[in-house]
């Protein structure tokens, strides 16, 4: 089965001040880290061990119990999405394409519609479909991209959002440069000069947990049609809708709770929504309803 990389280098910036605390793959979504859920989905369809790249808070990545075998690659420097899998050369299966998944996007992506559709392009990438001119990326009849950032061929019919889930060619394995942007730096300058980046629809739901309200978005919809998740150890006196306590989470008092996010460990009395509780006591605004409390 195909070797998979999960980028986890960057700083999460946008995500602050919860990645002050964790780096951003690490962030709890529903019963488990984002990277472990990711993890979940390549081991359901049959990847047997995962690369992941760490720069930031970086020995937190240590402490994971991660459901597949993981190779942890630290970067002193960030070296941008190119550099992270050029890196990463050594472990690679010789001559076989590598699944490249961003830390911070929730999908369940078929990666065999992405290895099937290599044949010709030096990458596949998993799009969600939009309407002509919108989105990311455009493409052809054929599905091909042929709009990306500055680059536009022509021919474009629909557009599209990139997952950030991609298949790449062994062939471009090897000319990845040490340092800079995957898309930026080498696939769209490729694809000026007539390479094929080939989209595979994807149309099922998906998240980019990179701001706290998608974040929070992302928490909700793994939680579904259920009033509320509670870990192992956890506790609520409160009436809670919509909510997700990490194990051995604590609310107290009587005040009710609606769509918030308690981390394991994390502590919180209502009345609160849309808001997001840390280890340490932290409660981050979502929407502009949420209430806020000082560190316990």
């Amino acid at each position: 089965m195909i070797s998979a990389m999960i980028l986890a280098a960057g700083l999460g910036t946008r995500l602050r001040p919860l990645t002050d605390e964790l780096p951003k793959p690490l962030v709890p979504v529903g019963d488990a880290p984002a990277l472990a859920q990711i993890q979940r989905c390549l081991h359901a369809q049959g990847v047997r061990r995962v690369l992941v790249n760490t720069h930031h808070l970086a020995s937190a990545f240590d402490a994971i119990s991660w459901p597949l075998p993981t190779t942890l690659l630290y970067e002193p420097t960030i070296l941008g999405t190119a550099g992270g899998v050029a890196n990463a050369r050594t472990h690679f299966d010789p001559g076989q394409p590598l699944l490249v998944w961003n830390g911070d996007i929730l999908a369940n992506v078929e990666i065999s519609s992405l290895l099937d559709a290599l044949s010709g392009a030096v990458a596949t990438w998993s799009v969600a479909p939009r309407p002509s001119g919108q989105g990311t990326v455009g493409l052809d009849e054929q599905g091909r991209v042929v709009r990306l950032r500055k680059v536009n061929l022509g021919g474009e019919v629909r557009g599209g959002d990139f997952l950030g889930v991609q298949v790449l060619s062994p062939e471009l394995l090897y000319q990845l440069p040490p340092e800079g942007c995957l898309v930026g730096d080498v696939l769209a300058p490729l694809l000026e000069q007539g390479a094929v980046i080939q989209a595979v629809e994807h149309r099922g739901p998906w998240d980019d947990i990179g701001s706290l309200a998608t974040y929070l978005k992302a928490n909700l919809r793994w939680l579904g049609e259920r009033e509320a998740f509670l870990g192992t150890g956890a506790t609520s006196t409160a009436p809670v809708t919509q909510v997700i306590l990490g194990a051995g989470a604590t609310v107290e008092g009587t005040e009710p709770l609606e769509r918030v996010v308690l981390w394991p460990g994390a502590r919180a009395r209502g009345p609160l929504r849309d808001a997001v509780i840390t280890r340490r006591g932290l409660v981050v605004p979502v929407g502009s309803s949420a209430s806020y409390l000082p560190n316990w």
